[in-house]
């Protein structure tokens, strides 16, 4: 969703809506409440061409700036830890992963498999907009997500009470023989980079997808899908 204007940006910043980030036109100045408020809340401030504000919000009485509001809220991770400790089942952490298609799908085989939600960092993610929602058929509408600025301190949180950080990474060892401790945190980190060094260094297991083929690759929605399936069937197990 879009909303643009000074007071109604203020106001939906004072109002705490899930405000993903602001725009604001190169020849313009944001007001001084929004700068404090986006502080305050770790909210991103991206400068654009005014065509593009007008672009998107379909006209040029815009006073320069818009919000972008996600159509999901976003809760605490902590909460999210606790979501996975009462079902003993999982949460995806999507690395700096910024694709909205690949996003979209991964959400989508999160829902189908049973996972609680999504925990992401601030910085370098993608945002929940509409090709998300299309990607994921609707599955953003029944999980939860969190973002948080460092996903190496949230995911020592969740090994401290007792969570088990699993990485999916080249030069792990074989997913099919692996045995899942739950709860546990799924990490996949984005095509071009993988998971970050810091949140590798706390995985307490990595995991590597045997592959025979020439292309010897496989896309993160993919690659995904197939690790969430192994973490699934730990729950036909117990059923």
């Amino acid at each position: 969703m879009i909303i643009y204007g000074k007071n109604p940006v203020i106001e939906a910043l004072r109002a705490n809506k899930p405000v993903e980030k602001i725009l604001v036109a190169h020849d313009s100045h944001p007001p001084y409440q929004v700068v404090k408020l986006c502080k305050e809340r770790g909210i991103k401030i991206q400068r654009v061409p005014r065509q593009r504000i007008e672009e998107l919000t379909g006209t040029k009485k815009n006073q320069g700036i818009l919000a972008l509001i996600s159509p999901v809220p976003f809760i605490p991770y902590q909460q999210l830890f606790k979501m996975a400790f009462e079902k003993k089942g999982y949460f995806l952490v999507l690395d700096h992963i910024t694709d909205p298609q690949n996003a979209g799908n991964l959400i989508r085989t999160c829902e189908v498999f049973g996972g609680v939600g999504v925990l992401m960092p601030k910085d370098r993610s993608f945002p929940i907009n509409q090709t998300v929602v299309k990607a994921s058929s609707g599955a953003v509408f029944y999980l939860a997500f969190s973002r948080v600025p460092s996903l190496k301190k949230a995911l020592e949180e969740f090994k401290n009470a007792g969570g088990s950080v699993v990485v999916v990474e080249r030069g792990g060892e074989d997913i099919r023989e692996t045995n899942f401790e739950l709860p546990c945190a799924l990490v996949l980190g984005s095509e071009g980079e993988g998971v970050s060094k810091s949140v590798l260094e706390l995985a307490d297991k990595v995991l590597s997808i045997p592959m025979v083929g020439k292309v010897n690759s496989l896309n993160v929605s993919s690659a995904g899908a197939i690790a969430m399936w192994e973490v699934f069937k730990k729950f036909l197990t117990k059923s």
